[in-house]
């Protein structure tokens, strides 16, 4: 069972990477309003079949992985495919950055979310002592 979800997420990011990795250039001569309807057309759908419908299994108290990993990765590997093993070692500083990035962005996260539990708690305690 578990080998078929991981077929079906792997089938949902593909196509999200493929159609974004393709297509997404050809809304570019629009400028600004390219983007968002490249956004609506590409993305939104993807979303609905990847999430809404559940191609993606998604557990109700994991961390939310979105699309951008899987497009991110096809995109990469399609250049790198194309274009050869240079282009990894090319993209490796912005790989790093955007890791340095989901890093200070996971624990500035996990911060907010212990401190939001703490005036949680706080505010729960200091109810019960006034009543």
């Amino acid at each position: 069972m578990k080998k078929v979800i991981a077929l079906r997420s792997i089938i949902g990011y593909m196509f999200a990477g493929l159609l974004v990795g393709g297509v997404w250039g050809a809304f570019g001569a629009h400028g600004i309003f390219g983007g968002y309807l490249a956004a609506i057309i590409i993305i939104g759908p993807m979303w609905f079949m990847n999430h809404y419908i559940g191609l993606i299994k998604q557990d109700e108290n994991a961390a939310w992985v979105d699309m951008a990993l899987g497009i991110a990765v096809a995109c990469t590997m399609r250049d790198v495919f194309l274009n050869g093993g240079s282009t990894l070692v090319d993209a490796l500083p912005t790989l790093g950055l955007v890791l340095l990035g989901a890093v200070i962005g996971g624990v500035t996260a996990g911060l907010i979310e212990k401190n939001i539990e703490q005036n949680t708690e706080t505010s729960i305690s200091s109810k019960e002592k006034t009543a």
